[in-house]
């Protein structure tokens, strides 16, 4: 059985989730063995969108200071959580 985790997180990267951050998000979303979902908070559940897909994360437009639900299902669901959380939170250049 999947386990199943989420989180909500505030976007620190001064250009928000696009290009740079967008790509590590993405990439960081893809190492894990979980299936990853992303929307604005609050967002339910059939409006969550593929966190391995950069064309999804970057149409999603999030600004710097937005917060963002995760949603992760699997065996590494909350270490994809940890570490895709260290993305959002960490200031552009520093990671």
């Amino acid at each position: 059985m999947s386990e199943t985790h989420e989180r909500t997180v505030e976007i620190v990267p001064e250009a928000g989730l696009h290009a740079r951050p967008a790509a590590k998000f993405v990439e960081t979303a893809n190492e894990h063995d979980a299936t990853v979902r992303i929307g604005e908070a609050g967002a339910d559940d059939d409006n969550l969108i593929d966190a391995g897909s950069m064309i999804a994360v970057t149409s999603l437009g999030v600004k710097q200071g937005e917060r963002l639900r995760i949603v992760a299902e699997g065996e590494d669901s909350e270490e994809a959580l940890d570490a895709l959380e260290r993305v959002l939170s960490t200031p552009e250049g520093e990671s």
